[in-house]
């Protein structure tokens, strides 16, 4: 079912940019109706869910921005507060920034320096992990395998972290040195915030706070990969995109964007809005199979990035999955008379299959799965 070989030949894309060349190859120019216009973006400032700072006002849009430290303690009506603010997030925006988290600030900013280190070294370093669209697995630079098909400006490394019987740190990169070792403590407490996240999102739901775990498959088996996204400095970013619009197929994204370059926009009420990263925050979006767990209470969400001329991006999204081979289909409890199941039970493997072969295409895998009953 899965494809073993890159129908072309690959192109790093940093070493295009490297070149110098001042006009990118044509398999990288989006249509007209694709390309980054002006026209329908939005710069966000955006504004603490719990502050009183509203001198935004007169920007209608604003991504919420939500301090978790009221989770942490006693104080009940904290809690729930915290809680109100993630529910309305999750149906409101499917898409939210997450500050006072409790991952290591330290952690956060060294997984994204060695990171960036990794991306600096020579590529003949680099192509020892590269990779095939059978597993994804290492050093790649597209997503898709149909020939022919236009290309995003941006390379990546792909990796499992969990369930452990697919984590295998040989495939990690072995340089710079640490790297490894800090993927282990990385994905370790992004998983535990992942963890966390999903219990409020059932609870907000009305249902158990174990049931989504659960139907993930239990905190052990859950599937963790991490995607780390390299955006090279583009001579003509009104062309093309570092990555073209999507929904996440999984079950939730916990990114770790640049710090100090924007490239991030999510489409909200017909236009793009350019989310603006919050230092130490993680932004967290909800994919495409608590769409279907909830029965599309909360959606998914199309995003997409955008690149520039003078600056490259690092960014870390780990992705928060069900077990693979589980049937994922909504919850029993959100189904009703009313409100019938729109979906019908897949496994995240054959899900995913969709976007590892069609490469990123808006949210029509996701609408194609509504049971026609």
């Amino acid at each position: 079912m899965t494809c073993q070989a890159w129908p072309e030949p690959v192109v790093r894309v940093q070493s295009l940019s490297e070149s110098g060349l001042s006009l990118i190859p044509q398999c990288y120019i989006k249509p007209k109706s694709q390309r980054p216009t002006n026209m329908n973006t939005t710069f966000v400032v955006p504004n603490y869910a719990s502050s009183q700072n509203h001198h935004h006002h007169h920007d209608p849009i604003n991504i919420p921005i939500i301090d978790l430290q009221g989770l942490y303690g006693e104080d009940q009506t904290l809690r729930e507060e915290v809680l109100g603010h993630v529910a309305e997030a999750c149906r409101e925006w499917g898409f939210f920034q997450v500050v006072n988290h409790g991952v290591s600030h330290e952690l956060m900013k060294s997984a994204r320096e060695l990171w960036r280190e990794f991306f600096n070294q020579p590529l003949e370093e680099k192509e020892v992990y590269a990779n095939s669209p059978s597993t994804y697995e290492g050093y790649g630079s597209r997503l898709g395998v149909k020939k022919g098909a236009i290309l995003d400006w941006s390379d990546y490394f792909f990796l499992h972290y969990m369930p452990l019987s697919l984590r295998n740190q040989a495939k990690w990169p072995s340089i710079p040195q640490s790297l490894r070792k800090v993927i282990g403590e990385y994905g370790e407490e992004v998983i535990k915030l992942g963890g966390r996240v999903l219990r409020m999102m059932s609870k907000n739901l009305g249902l158990k706070e174990d049931d989504l775990i659960n139907a993930f498959g239990g905190e052990n088996e859950v599937g963790g990969c991490l995607r780390v996204n390299f955006y090279p400095k583009c001579p003509q970013p009104d062309l093309t995109l570092g990555l073209s619009s999507h929904s996440d197929p999984g079950g939730m994204t916990i990114l770790l964007s640049d710090d100090f370059v924007s490239g991030l926009q999510v489409f909200r009420g017909n236009q793009w809005v350019t989310v603006k990263p919050v230092p130490n925050a993680f932004i967290i979006n909800i994919g495409d199979q608590i769409q279907v767990m909830s029965n599309a209470i909360y959606k998914s969400v199309e995003h997409r990035v955008i690149v520039n001329t003078n600056k490259d991006r690092v960014s870390l999204a780990f992705f928060y999955n069900p077990k693979s081979d589980l049937l994922i289909e909504p919850a029993k409890d959100l189904v009703t008379k009313e409100n019938p199941s729109l979906y019908s039970p897949m496994t995240y493997d054959e899900y995913r299959l969709y976007i590892r072969t069609n490469g990123p295409c808006g949210k029509a895998q996701v609408e194609s799965l509504i049971s026609k009953k």
